[in-house]
């Protein structure tokens, strides 16, 4: 994920995330079982979105720490 897009991503609201979250886990789902199936050709994707999910929840307990 480039820089410019992690600023605008961090600039989100906690909603606005765990929509983002839903929509990267979906792809994933669809993209590990389409890989099962058959072998893609850039199984690197796997694992960037992996950690996108990963990203986005980070940003969400912040938020969620900062309201506490």
């Amino acid at each position: 994920m480039k820089t410019k897009d992690k600023d605008v991503k961090r600039g989100l609201t906690v909603p606005e995330l765990r929509t983002e979250l839903h929509a990267t886990r979906e792809k994933l789902f669809r993209l590990r079982f389409r890989h099962r199936v058959t072998p893609l050709t850039n199984p690197m994707e796997l694992r960037d979105l992996r950690r996108h999910a990963a990203r986005l929840e980070t940003w969400i307990r912040e938020r969620s720490e900062n309201k506490e």
